[in-house]
């Protein structure tokens, strides 16, 4: 690996860890946990205090895998689904963990 790969990396991984530091799921507050590729959308809702995985859902799903898995359209569908499976599973608030990344309007 080269040496400025080397330094994006690193400087990555220092910021992954600053936010996660701040960042805890517990079963009153989980985390919510957004992982994105240019194909796909992933979407997990985590109970870090457990250590387990409460609610997910993602674009690779049967139902879900018709059409491009990265747009705008496939990550609204991924939200009201895992905010339905949040709802039936008894979880009203969660604590976004962003990575190392901005998600916002002007990024998606």
């Amino acid at each position: 690996m080269s040496n400025i790969a080397q330094q994006r990396r690193n400087g990555r991984i220092v910021r992954h860890r600053r936010v996660r530091k701040k960042i805890h799921g517990t079963a009153a507050r989980p985390r919510l946990a957004v992982y994105r590729t240019n194909k796909h959308i992933s979407v997990q809702v985590i109970d870090d205090d457990a250590g387990s995985t409460l609610v997910a859902a993602s674009t690779t799903e049967a139902e879900l895998r018709s059409g491009n898995g990265s747009s705008t359209a496939a990550a609204s569908k991924i939200g009201a689904l895992v905010a339905q499976r949040a709802k039936a599973a008894g979880i009203t608030q969660v604590v976004l963990d962003r990575k190392s990344t901005r998600l916002n309007s002007s990024h998606t």
